[in-house]
């Protein structure tokens, strides 16, 4: 369910083309265009033309149209530009500065000064913190998984 309107939605009036955008792909259900701010040059935001806040938003059959897209991009950064290769990154709600989908595909080269992810890493407690995790995930996936009944 979108967090605010859709004609407020800087992405949704950039797929509709009310927003000017330096596009590098389209097809009938996303759009890539370069960031206004990127970390490198050719830094580029995939979007969904059709307004969803996140990655559980996304109907099902535009999975894999979206995973295509990514790979495409992957592939033409590394081969247009000086990359050796590419960061791929969706933020869902959290840090999401536009709520709407979309994915950064980065250009890298090594030692280009980016550290990986930004959050610092932990440990769990114990294997018991581990395990009461790993059975609560395990549920909620097990849950998603149930057919939906009409």
């Amino acid at each position: 369910m979108p967090t605010g309107s859709i004609a407020e939605c800087l992405f949704c009036r950039i797929a509709a083309g009310d927003v000017p955008a330096k596009i590098v792909l389209e097809d009938q259900y996303f759009l890539a265009f370069l960031d206004h701010r990127p970390l490198f040059p050719g830094h580029c935001l995939l979007i969904s033309k059709q307004h969803c806040d996140t990655l559980s938003d996304l109907p099902a059959g535009q999975s894999a149209l979206l995973i295509a897209d990514i790979k495409i991009l992957c592939s033409a950064l590394e081969s247009a530009l000086p990359a050796d290769g590419t960061f791929v990154a969706i933020n869902n709600r959290v840090s999401q500065s536009v709520p709407h989908l979309h994915v950064h595909v980065v250009p890298r080269r090594r030692k280009d000064g980016l550290r990986g992810f930004f959050w610092p890493r932990q440990r769990y407690r114990d294997e018991s913190e581990m395990e009461s995790v790993r059975a609560s995930v395990a549920a909620a996936v097990a849950r998603s998984q149930k057919p939906q009944s009409q």
